[in-house]
């Protein structure tokens, strides 16, 4: 396993576009199974280890898949997809391999997707699919850690999420493409990864309503065409890149985006005493001397991004003056603030908010990555950290960003990756 060997503090400095999201890219690849006749070609796939995992699930199911990481260019042939079965060896990798179930059970009747590793039914963010498909017509049970579903077709109907949910709402879209009648998608989830989805399957012939409001209707189709689609800008990537600006007191041009998705995080951005400068397809952020203190609440899109709220907490342990941060999508998403301490934050969490007491230094220290947003967060605790840091567990962070400490790096950074 590898490590990053980072020096601080660092202030970045320069220019970074960002590859295609990866929360757009794993739909998408999946939503690919549902087409049978011919060849799709989608390009701006990054190079990470999820789409690995989705090449080899896709693989696995029977279809035809090459990727030129190079020119992140991806080809998916589902044509002799017939298999149903996804396998816990796959599945326990990556809990987005959830995601082909929807198209398994449009495409073949049936489907039997083992339950990513730690899931339960009850307790876990796939309850929302289950109660979903079941809603339009699915036979579901559950057997030896497998989720069992059938129905050909699929009836349609009327389904209400309790909250929004990113992979839920897709994968209820892929499952309803070929439904009897049309479904009606109710507090769906409006993140713009779902409307790039969208604009797939619609390119594809599907036929689909609503798509970035709460209420998504699909009107079902009898087949869908080979198309060629490029996946947007990865706004998560963005976003990271903007925090560690401001964290670093620093000067970074983001491009790649479309800055209209990024509205939440800019405004936080200029609470905290950064000036942001956006255009069409790019912003720039410029750090103060010292950050001042604000109040972040994660909310589902178009609320500020839970995957950045590590991010954010991070730029608040330098600000002057306390920060409060509030995660509503995952309330105990705060492993990130033991190893922050480590770096000496001042972070106290108590009943799913954050209490950041803002100090004038972080202290160079050996930290781990939990998870890719985590990680990501810590990391840039340690950009700003004075002397050595080393950054244990970093294959969590490569699930999400490609070559990360070169990009840094590119900025000024100084990250050495090595061998644990």
């Amino acid at each position: 396993m590898d490590k990053f060997a980072i020096t601080g503090p660092t202030r970045l400095e320069g220019k970074v576009r960002v590859e295609g999201s990866k929360n757009a890219a794993l739909p998408i690849i999946a939503g690919a199974l549902l087409i049978r006749n011919g060849e799709s070609i989608i390009r701006n796939v990054p190079p990470l280890r999820d789409i690995y995992t989705i090449i080899e699930m896709l693989e696995y199911l029977g279809a035809a898949v090459t990727y030129d990481d190079k020119r992140m260019v991806m080809t998916v042939n589902a044509r002799n997809v017939t298999e149903p079965t996804a396998p816990y060896e796959l599945m326990r990798k990556m809990r987005a391999s959830f995601l082909v179930l929807g198209p398994l059970l449009a495409r073949l009747g049936e489907a039997r997707i083992s339950l990513p590793g730690g899931c339960s039914l009850g307790a876990r963010p796939v309850d929302y699919h289950i109660k979903g498909f079941a809603a339009i017509g699915a036979e579901i049970s559950e057997k030896n850690g497998f989720v069992i579903a059938s129905g050909k077709p699929l009836l349609g109907g009327e389904v209400y999420f309790d909250r929004p949910s990113h992979t839920g709402t897709e994968n209820l879209i892929f499952g309803a493409i070929h439904a009897k009648r049309k479904t009606v998608l109710i507090n769906a989830a409006c993140d713009p990864e779902i409307t790039d989805v969208a604009t797939f399957l619609s390119r594809a012939g599907a036929k689909l309503y609503g798509v970035g409001t709460p209420q998504i209707t699909i009107e079902p189709v009898r087949r869908l065409q080979a198309v060629d689609h490029t996946v947007s800008g990865d706004r998560l990537m963005a976003g990271t890149y903007a925090f560690g600006a401001a964290l670093t007191g620093g000067d970074v041009e983001i491009t790649g985006i479309p800055t209209q998705q990024m509205t939440v995080v800019i405004h936080k951005l200029e609470e905290m005493g950064c000036t942001v400068t956006a255009k069409k397809t790019s912003f720039r952020v410029k750090g103060p001397r010292r950050l001042k203190p604000v109040k972040v609440v994660a909310f589902p899109y178009p609320g500020f991004p839970t995957d950045l709220q590590a991010c954010a907490l991070a730029a608040s342990t330098l600000a002057d003056g306390a920060s409060y941060i509030v995660d509503t999508v995952f309330p105990d998403r705060f492993n990130h603030t033991m190893e922050l301490r480590r770096l000496g934050a001042d972070v106290t969490v108590n009943a799913g908010e954050a209490i950041v007491n803002g100090v004038t230094k972080l202290q160079g220290a050996s930290v781990m990555a939990p998870d890719i947003r985590a990680g990501a967060g810590i990391l840039l605790g340690c950009l700003a950290a004075h002397g050595h840091s080393e950054l244990l567990r970093v294959y969590h962070i490569d699930r999400g960003y490609y070559r990360i400490e070169e990009k840094l790096n590119r900025l000024g950074a100084s990250i050495q990756r090595e061998n644990e």
